[in-house]
């Protein structure tokens, strides 16, 4: 059979009862929170009393105050009209997918922007608990950043001995994040904390006016060479233009670094004479790789 609404119940319920007995004084406690006086019904000896003579209060307004003073052979009833509920918390484990809805999620507003402090929920495997993380440290975990990166170039020329390596000081820099580029010896060194792959890119350009058989751009970690570039078969009979011509050396490496370690350029050219790097056409730049 159908029904408009809820279907009446099957079984009756059970109402609340207080009993009261050998108790003196004129006060008992109740079993049940209540809100007011209106909300029980009180029986002494049997004889309903009026809600005026009596009177409710205490924590959960469980202590019934009687008009008169009780006596050990008395007998206090109390009929519960209502009571206040509580809250259940569910038992732990209890709450699962089949009791929860999408819409807890994909029900609220969107956020357009997140901050440091925003928190997300995250679920730790080697915890097997739920975890909060703020938005700081929830993605200093994923990814990374390129940094430390440095720019350096060099201001005023730089002359190279004949057939040596020479270290290349570049002197101005443009971008260092980690304060990690020395400017007074061109060196790029690993700061505490930043170990891990890094990537490099020189290049130099040499006077033009002198005749190369080989010139190299060196790059070096803690002075050992690691990798180089060069240019060779610069000759007079090449067709250099009237107003001369560059000899430019670029290289680019990925090393795996760690902390304390530093990394240089080295030049070298055999023209017979020393020979001046171009101050506007020397660079030397590198910064970290994201794993």
């Amino acid at each position: 059979m159908s029904y408009i609404g809820l279907p009446p119940k099957a079984n009756f319920t059970s109402g609340l009862l207080d009993r009261f007995t050998s108790t003196t004084g004129t006060t008992v406690t109740l079993t049940n929170d209540i809100s007011s006086e209106n909300d029980i019904v009180v029986f002494v000896n049997f004889v309903k009393q009026d809600s005026t003579t009596y009177s409710v209060g205490g924590t959960g307004n469980k202590t019934l105050t009687l008009g008169g003073t009780l006596v050990s052979s008395d007998i206090v009833e109390v009929h519960y009209l209502n009571i206040v509920g509580q809250t259940v918390n569910p038992s732990a484990n209890s709450v699962g997918n089949s009791q929860t809805a999408s819409s807890i999620i994909n029900g609220q507003t969107a956020e357009t922007s997140i901050a440091d402090s925003d928190e997300v929920l995250i679920y730790d495997a080697s915890a097997t608990a739920l975890r909060k993380m703020t938005k700081a440290n929830f993605v200093s975990g994923i990814g990374g950043t390129n940094t430390p990166i440095f720019f350096a170039g060099r201001t005023g020329g730089q002359d190279i001995g004949n057939t040596t390596f020479t270290e290349i000081v570049n002197n101005s820099e443009y971008i260092d994040t980690a304060s990690a580029f020395n400017t007074s010896t061109g060196r790029f060194t690993v700061p505490s904390g930043q170990a891990g792959k890094y990537f490099f890119y020189a290049t130099c350009t040499g006077d033009g006016d002198d005749n190369y058989d080989r010139q190299h751009l060196d790059i070096r970690v803690n002075g050992s060479s690691i990798t180089q570039a060069g240019t060779s078969g610069r000759y007079t009979n090449l067709n250099v233009p009237s107003g001369g011509g560059y000899n430019t050396s670029q290289i680019s490496q990925i090393f795996t670094l760690s902390v304390g370690d530093y990394v240089s350029c080295f030049f070298y050219q055999d023209s017979g004479n020393t020979s001046t790097l171009y101050d506007a056409r020397v660079w030397f730049m590198g910064y970290k790789l994201i794993e």
